[in-house]
């Protein structure tokens, strides 16, 4: 069942440590498939070395594993919990990522300061409030900012980074590309420069050229 969605998943929770997005065994990608709706997301406390596509978890959207045999990530009941309030979103990301994160921690939301994150986010990455204890309540405070701010990418308050997007390989790509902004802003603030972030107007722009234009069709 959903074989190329599992290989798929497996790659990109793979691509976590490649892209220095997570540590150990922390950090997850999902995807909701459009047509079953069940979920496929990697178990949980499994080496990334040794993930496979067929040790890969598939959930309906109540959490009823429908395939596989390991326990499924811890972050699940969250996962599923923004997947049922956002139809819209089919793939997820979380990370700890040591410089978005950093900013999580710092209680600090991320304005738009490279034109990158302006092609890619369109818009400040949020912070959220401090999630209750419990997977449920961290989904809803994912939902809260996503809904309010349509951002693909949110800082969740000491703890890390959730991305969405429109397939689990989009959502690995915003996570990417935030920590890569993250990253670059933490060394610009170093240079002890007065940062201006880019103009509301011109990052909707570089936005919507990007959405339309980059990348094959």
């Amino acid at each position: 069942m959903l074989e190329q969605l599992k290989e798929t998943v497996c790659k990109d929770n793979k691509a976590l440590p490649k892209n220095g997005l997570v540590l150990w065994t922390s950090g997850n990608v999902s995807a909701k498939d459009p047509e079953t709706e069940y979920v496929v997301i990697k178990p949980s406390g499994i080496h990334f070395d040794d993930l496979t596509p067929d040790n890969m978890i598939v959930v309906d959207l109540a959490g009823n594993v429908i395939e596989g045999e390991l326990t499924p990530s811890v972050d699940t009941e969250s996962h599923l919990y923004v997947y049922n309030h956002c139809p819209d979103v089919l793939g997820i990301t979380h990370t700890h990522s040591p410089y978005a994160t950093a900013f999580s921690i710092a209680g600090e939301s991320l304005p738009i300061y490279t034109t990158t994150s302006a092609a890619v986010f369109g818009r400040e990455i949020p912070l959220s409030e401090v999630a209750a204890v419990g997977e449920k309540a961290i989904g809803a405070e994912i939902v809260r900012c996503y809904q309010e701010t349509n951002c693909p990418a949110i800082l969740l308050k000491n703890h890390g980074v959730f991305t969405v997007g429109k397939s689990a390989t989009n959502s690995l790509k915003n996570a990417v590309i935030l920590e890569e902004t993250a990253q670059s802003v933490y060394y610009a603030r170093t240079l002890n420069a007065k940062l201006e972030p880019l103009e509301s107007s011109y990052t909707s722009e570089v936005y919507v050229f990007y959405q339309n234009n980059y990348g094959q069709k």
